[in-house]
């Protein structure tokens, strides 16, 4: 998988990525990542890439040229069969989620296009942007935020990315159920204990009680999302008493 961010600031990209788990994806060739300064594509002498909107109002916005010239120099350098998908961070996007951050997964290549400002010159929006896409509804000052929260979504389901690919399997919002509550040493801490199903070594029970805690929490915590689930009869109405008892 190959990430290329048009930014107005690379280095915010370039810093976060080379931490932790993308970090160690670039390290070793799972992930790469070209975050480009869209500045070095203005034509003037102050690199300047923002001016004031036609018909007034508050704010600046980007200029199409420098925004275009650095996709075409992305592309060149690409030199890809199949032109990559250009995704827009904008709080006016389809809001990501788990099931887009598998289809892009499946891509070589993706390029963000990072706004700031009032926004970007929609001339070269229609150009070039195939995809919209938001973080949630609310607004923040760039793209950069949003695009870090994509790429880090999707590169743990690039294969290699994890150390354990089953962690991608298990977690939350697969198979829309969040992911069963975890533990580790002590065995017993403030008065709490370890459920003794995960001190059984019965991968049989542990199996059952990892699936049946993901339906009890996603009942009480994300009840909006059972009905996607794919649950048995049984799993149903343990999720019906759960929400039930949440709303009583």
């Amino acid at each position: 998988m190959n990430f290329h961010v048009m930014t107005l600031f690379p280095e915010m990209i370039e810093n976060a990525m080379a931490e932790s788990i993308t970090g160690r994806a670039i390290k070793a060739g799972h992930i790469s990542l070209n975050a480009v300064n869209i500045r070095d594509y203005s034509e003037n002498k102050h690199n300047r890439v923002d001016d004031y909107p036609y018909g007034g109002g508050a704010g600046m916005v980007m200029q199409a040229g420098p925004v275009y010239r650095c996709y075409k120099d992305i592309i060149r350098k690409i030199e890809s069969e199949t032109s990559p998908k250009v995704i827009y961070l904008s709080p006016q996007g389809k809001v990501f989620n788990q099931d887009m951050a598998a289809e892009y997964a499946k891509e070589e290549n993706l390029i963000f296009l990072c706004g700031h400002y009032e926004g970007i010159d929609e001339r070269v929006l229609e150009e070039i942007v195939t995809d919209y896409v938001s973080i949630g509804d609310y607004v923040l000052t760039g793209g950069e935020l949003p695009a870090l929260v994509m790429m880090d979504t999707i590169s743990r389901l690039v294969p290699g990315v994890l150390n354990n690919d089953v962690s991608a399997q298990t977690e939350s919002f697969t198979d829309n159920l969040l992911e069963y509550p975890q533990y580790t040493r002590p065995e017993e801490w403030n008065g709490k204990k370890v459920p003794p199903v995960l001190l059984s070594g019965n991968h049989k029970k542990l199996a059952e009680w990892y699936r049946e805690q993901s339906v009890i929490r996603t009942a009480m915590r994300r009840p909006d999302m059972i009905a996607k689930a794919e649950l048995t009869d049984e799993e149903k109405l343990l999720a019906k008493n759960v929400m039930n008892s949440v709303t009583d």
